[in-house]
């Protein structure tokens, strides 16, 4: 009896201990048409701890639009935070309510996509330029609730230096109160580049992030752009940030990412989940879904990484791109999908 009250209080400790280590240690990152909810309900059943986001939601269709259908979400995908777009504080203000009276767990501002159509609104990246506004904005958002706001940036954008508007930057939103930032460690070139051109092509500086995080102790510094495995994330974790957030992926190649998650960012004892027991887990969600009127290819649609680097990914992909989107496709075409992967987590390489 001793030896097994023993073994129960080593796991309440270690499950205490696991409950204290932040959701931030590991996100996936805020992607325009792919973070939905279908997407968070997936990625969720893969990781139970990994922060999500949502896709970004301006303010303005929240409050001039009512688009509050935008926030809904599955109560399974705590924890899950919103981002917002927006220049207006008093308009993030009330988006910020919104937000938390639908029970998100923090608010994250935008100010790290390059769009053509988020810089015509004066949101995104163009407000590295306008760091005090930024401010404002933040100040504004936590005066107005009480749930947290975070902020998601770049290391500047155009001919700025980032060594010295960077610093600048987030002594500014820290005095607003904001404690955690994510930074994706590329500039924004605002002009000349295209958005996905902006993913890739400026030159990644994670120094500069690792310097802000010694500049700044205070704040939370997440790690975005350019980490591609769990490995970077551990390392970046080691060196001394708070957390990393992937985006690509974390969306292109979830089980890698997400299933081994919780064991090694978390350090949780249960034994992850294969991507097989994934697409099983999902069957109630797809049917729910149907019944209520949905379409297969919209859930399906982020299913298709989910064998990538595994014997039968072609197959699944292959054969879930054919059939979701015919009419009355049902969660037997996922099983017929899913019939053509051997049952096995073994990774191909090459």
């Amino acid at each position: 009896m001793q030896s097994v009250k023993h073994f129960l209080a080593n796991e309440s400790r270690a499950q205490k201990l696991m409950d204290q280590i932040k959701p931030h240690r590991l996100s996936v990152a805020p992607m325009m048409d792919w973070t939905d909810r279908h997407c968070r309900y997936l990625h969720r059943l893969m990781s139970a701890r990994t922060l999500l986001y949502t896709e970004m939601i301006t303010a303005p269709a929240l409050v001039r639009g009512g688009a509050t259908h935008l926030l809904d979400y599955d109560q399974s995908e705590h924890p899950v935070a919103v981002q917002l777009g927006g220049s207006d504080p008093a308009e993030l203000a009330q988006a910020a309510v919104i937000c938390a009276q639908h029970g998100y767990d923090e608010i994250n501002l935008n100010v790290g996509c390059p769009s053509d159509r988020v810089q015509s609104g004066c949101f995104g990246a163009v407000l590295m330029e306008r760091p005090q506004l930024v401010a404002d904005c933040v100040r504004a958002m936590i005066d107005a609730q009480p749930v947290e706001v975070t902020v998601k940036c770049r290391i500047g954008v155009d001919d700025q230096d980032p060594e010295l508007v960077l610093p600048d930057f987030l002594r500014r939103i820290a005095d607003a109160g904001v404690t955690r930032v994510a930074i994706h460690a590329r500039k924004a070139w605002l002009q000349g580049l295209s958005p996905k051109e902006n993913r890739d092509i400026p030159p990644l500086d994670y120094g500069l992030v690792h310097r802000m995080k010694a500049a700044f102790p205070e704040l939370d510094i997440l790690l975005n752009g350019g980490v591609e495995s769990l490995d970077q994330a551990v390392e970046a974790l080691e060196a001394g940030l708070d957390g990393v957030m992937i985006g690509r992926a974390a969306y292109h190649t979830p089980s890698d990412i997400l299933l081994d998650a919780d064991q090694r960012i978390y350090g949780a004892a249960t034994a992850p989940k294969t991507p097989h027991q994934v697409v099983t887990d999902m069957q109630s969600y797809v049917e729910a879904h149907l019944i209520s009127g949905g379409k297969l290819g919209q859930i399906t649609r982020h299913m298709l990484g989910l064998f990538a680097g595994r014997p039968g990914a072609r197959q699944w992909r292959r054969h879930l791109s054919e059939n979701a989107h015919r009419p009355g496709a049902g969660y037997d075409v996922v099983a017929q999908a899913l019939a053509l992967v051997p049952e096995t987590d073994l990774r191909q390489t090459g």
